[in-house]
């Protein structure tokens, strides 16, 4: 006879349900734990999630480096397992599109900040490097968005014709380069300068313009237009 998987005890309901109300009417006050327990518990309905919480904020430090885990990293964790997994790729798809919902209504990309709040989102938590492409128009609104190359750790290999080739296939006006160092500086490398560089001098002779090429971080950015170097 198979056994039936035990209901949650009434006091755990009960616990839950005053944690619901006290983030309807008092949200500043529920601790990062609780806010994060509750979230775990729309998918884990018959366990007592607050361990599993509070494993999570001490592992990685806030609940944006829970939120930002590699998949790796969360299924280290006791207690997390695939079903959760899935879930929790969801909710940073949300995320991901939230941050980038602004930009796809054709808002115009006025600042490199702008660009690497859309870029950071998308690549924040990235074991590898990215290089990504922000396509715009005449007036610098947001065409494509898209990935070009993803690399690996330290490294990712974009030439000046993959970047070139992708703006005329979007009928784009100007390009902005984003790539990401995973766990490092925002600082340019050699590499990145000179291909910087390059798409600078080349990009007019094909009626383009070369807005920028921003370098990002989970934290923080670098653009190579702000510090003068296009």
């Amino acid at each position: 006879m198979t056994a039936k998987t035990p209901v949650a005890p009434a006091s755990f309901q009960g616990h839950r349900a005053r944690l619901r109300e006290r983030l309807e009417t008092a949200p500043e006050a529920v601790a990062d734990y609780e806010v994060l327990e509750l979230l775990l518990g729309y998918c884990l309905t018959r366990k007592d999630t607050k361990p599993l919480a509070k494993e999570m904020l001490q592992r990685f430090g806030s609940m944006r480096g829970a939120l930002d885990a590699r998949p790796d990293e969360l299924m280290q964790v006791p207690g997390f397992g695939p079903g959760l997994l899935s879930f929790w790729k969801v909710l940073r798809e949300m995320r991901v599109r939230h941050a980038a919902s602004d930009v796809y209504q054709r808002e115009v990309l006025a600042t490199p900040e702008a660009v690497a709040r859309m870029a950071q989102a998308r690549l924040s938590g990235s074991p590898h490097e990215e290089c990504w492409l922000a396509l715009v128009d005449s007036s610098n609104r947001l065409i494509a968005w898209k990935m070009l190359r993803r690399g690996g750790i330290a490294n990712v290999s974009v030439s000046p014709r993959d970047v070139l080739e992708a703006a005329l296939v979007h009928k784009a006006s100007g390009i902005i380069m984003v790539h990401n160092h995973p766990g490092g500086s925002s600082g340019p490398s050699a590499s990145d300068r000179r291909l910087t560089e390059e798409l600078e001098s080349l990009a007019p002779h094909m009626g383009l313009r070369f807005l920028d090429h921003v370098i990002v971080t989970d934290a923080d950015c670098y653009s190579m237009a702000q510090s003068r170097r296009i």
